[in-house]
């Protein structure tokens, strides 16, 4: 029976000594997976435009240069954990919002219910100086007699 003998010295396949890997692939697939993410941050921000407090920058890592693949994979993540953190927060808001909404609805019927109470444009995610505010008919006869209403502003001042 003849043995087979190998150097043991030999490394295996693809990781010759002196022979560099191919990343282009691996470059090629994160660049893509960056620019997916990228569009999707950018769509978000478009999606939340008149709210205020989402940061949505994409920041430079030093000027241009060819990035390594640990440092894209690094970029990838920060994207990923920015994209998910921003969706986070835009569904939060949304779902005040609807609650304020919902609150608008119910003063606009009953409101001997929410004396006082006030609604701004703001606080339904729509831009400008709207507001909508409980109070009594004819000032102080309304409020001892309980007659109340809602006061939708006429929208912003005029600038002096």
């Amino acid at each position: 029976m003849l043995a087979v003998q190998t150097p043991s010295s030999a490394a295996p396949l693809g990781l010759l000594p002196g022979v560099e890997t191919d990343e282009r692939a691996a470059r090629r697939s994160l660049l893509d997976q960056i620019g997916k993410l990228e569009r999707d941050l950018s769509e978000l921000f478009c999606a939340t435009y008149p709210r205020k407090g989402f940061e949505f920058a994409v920041h430079s890592r030093g000027g241009p240069r060819l990035l390594a693949i640990g440092e894209l994979e690094q970029l990838r993540d920060d994207l990923v954990g920015r994209l998910e953190d921003s969706r986070r927060a835009l569904s939060d808001r949304t779902h005040v919002e609807d609650q304020n909404r919902d609150l608008i609805k119910r003063m606009m019927l009953e409101p001997e219910k929410f004396k006082w109470v006030r609604v701004q444009n703001a606080d339904i995610g729509v831009p400008g100086c709207k507001n909508w505010h409980v109070r009594p008919r004819l000032g102080i006869i309304g409020m001892l007699a309980g007659w109340w209403h809602v006061k939708i502003s006429s929208g912003c001042p005029l600038a002096t």
